[in-house]
């Protein structure tokens, strides 16, 4: 198999096959980021496939081959908030999606779904942040450059957004360290 940046470089110059297999590589990861912003699998893919086409029409744009995993995800998140902004609404997580959650869900446990019902309620600031910290497993120096602020603000950004979700989960969690006699 090629290595990621030579198909990079490849799908760069018009290789659709070299683009193929690089979506190919990134696809669940950039699914289920989508799935998280979107809640509901229509606009998932939806979200998905704006993605796409807007990587294809910009690849060329793509400054550091070694950062495309990082600037599809970029993509993803502009596409995600652009969609939510034109349809004006926040999509809360009814009965019907709750029912129909299987095993090939990205959220397949009663803990998972009471995280993504509390990450509904927090500032969209937060919530990139997270994701991209404890879901795509960035690190706080990509996570900085990918949104274009300073690491100061994405840590202080992480910190706050897990304040607001302990205080979310608080009332359906209980810590055991509060209940243990050490």
């Amino acid at each position: 198999m090629e290595t990621k940046l030579n198909l990079i470089s490849k799908a760069k110059k018009g290789d659709i096959n070299a683009f193929q297999t690089l979506i190919h590589i990134e696809k669940e990861k950039l699914y289920k980021m989508a799935y998280v912003y979107m809640r509901n699998e229509d606009d998932a893919l939806e979200v998905f496939q704006e993605t796409i086409y807007k990587a294809f029409a910009s690849l060329s744009k793509l400054k550091n081959d070694e950062y495309f995993s990082t600037w599809m995800t970029r993509i993803l998140i502009n596409s995600a908030v652009d969609i939510l902004r034109k349809k004006k609404r926040v999509v809360p997580i009814n009965q019907e999606v709750l029912e129909n959650t299987s095993d090939t869900s990205p959220f397949n446990s009663d803990v998972q779904i009471d995280l993504l019902k509390a990450m509904e309620e927090i500032e969209e600031k937060y919530k990139t942040v997270l994701l991209l910290r404890y879901y795509q497993d960035y690190s706080v120096k990509q996570i900085a450059s990918m949104l274009k602020c300073p690491e100061g603000t994405v840590k202080t950004n992480i910190r706050r957004g897990l304040d607001k979700l302990k205080e979310k989960m608080k009332g359906v969690y209980s810590d055991d360290r509060q209940n243990s006699i050490v």
